[in-house]
């Protein structure tokens, strides 16, 4: 199946999980969570965003929980920056990476950072000069790689152009979101194979049509060896309403496993945690992984 035979899962649920959830998570819940993830065999978790918090008011304690946080050796915690100001703050707390989020559509630009295309260049150029100068590794997150709810389809060579300029600044990692759950194992397939060298792409899914799994595996077989997951499949978009939950890193997890292709992580405990914190939201996991092991 020309598959991997190692996958990186890089853990979002901390931060893109978490971010759209409007019951209040006390800080020392969400630095327990990160703990968890990291004792279950997650090296690359996503800790916090040092966004604005009239933006997202579920992240406005980034700072304390960076503080709070107990880091473990060999597990790496970035952190998401918007502009020059959040990267201040990053650099105060100590962290070792950062990731950025730009936009492969012009109506989301808009809509989420309150420029033009071009202009989202201009804002990141900045951010990434200085953490690279300051020995950071940057990653950027590309939103609405495969379709917009104000454009509708993105044209492959639009989304490539975007995410080959963004690489160029200095990115080491290029995370290609199907942010609304619109992309198909097909188009996965066609939009990796237009970047040329998948070896700097990762993917980020969500499973609005159900398709998150079978456009992993597309990407998998199209040779990208990093997937975005959130525990118990938590998470959307706080500026795009027809973002659901992120693909499950237990349900990745599951079949990764039935893959064999190796990537370090302990199904039972993940489960144990996001069963652990759909208590504290008060809701079960949407993950269907965590339903039948907690049903079983």
């Amino acid at each position: 199946m020309n598959l991997p035979e190692q996958v990186t899962i890089y853990e979002v649920g901390a931060r893109d999980g978490l971010q759209n959830e409007k019951t209040a998570i006390p800080v020392e819940v969400k630095a327990e969570f990160i703990g968890r993830l990291a004792d279950a065999g997650l090296t690359a978790i996503e800790a916090t965003s040092f966004v604005h918090p009239k933006w997202v008011p579920q992240l406005a304690d980034a700072d304390e929980l960076m503080a709070e946080l107990e880091r473990r050796p060999g597990v790496n915690y970035p952190v998401l920056v918007p502009n020059e100001r959040g990267m201040g703050r990053a650099l105060a707390a100590g962290v070792g990476e950062i990731a950025i989020f730009a936009s492969a559509t012009e109506a989301f630009a808009r809509k989420n950072l309150n420029r033009s295309m071009d202009e989202q260049y201009a804002m990141f150029e900045p951010v990434v000069s200085r953490a690279l100068a300051e020995g950071m590794r940057v990653r950027v997150y590309l939103s609405m790689a495969f379709g917009d709810p104000w454009e509708g389809d993105v044209p492959i060579p639009q989304a490539v152009a975007a995410g080959k300029r963004l690489l160029e600044m200095g990115c080491y990692q290029l995370s290609l979101g199907d942010t609304i759950g619109v992309g198909t194992a097909g188009h996965v397939q066609e939009l990796i194979a237009a970047f040329g060298d998948p070896s700097a792409l990762a993917v980020h899914f969500h499973d609005t049509y159900g398709q998150a799994l079978a456009n992993t595996l597309a990407a998998l077989q199209a040779g990208v060896t990093t997937v975005d997951a959130s525990a118990g499949g938590l998470g959307g978009c706080p500026y795009a309403k027809s973002a659901t939950g992120n693909l499950a890193t237990e349900d990745l997890v599951w079949m990764l496993d039935g893959l064999g292709i190796r990537h370090g992580v302990s199904l039972d405990s993940l489960v144990e945690t996001s069963t652990w914190m759909a208590g504290h939201l008060g809701r079960p996991s949407p993950s269907r992984v965590v339903t039948a092991r907690s049903n079983s």
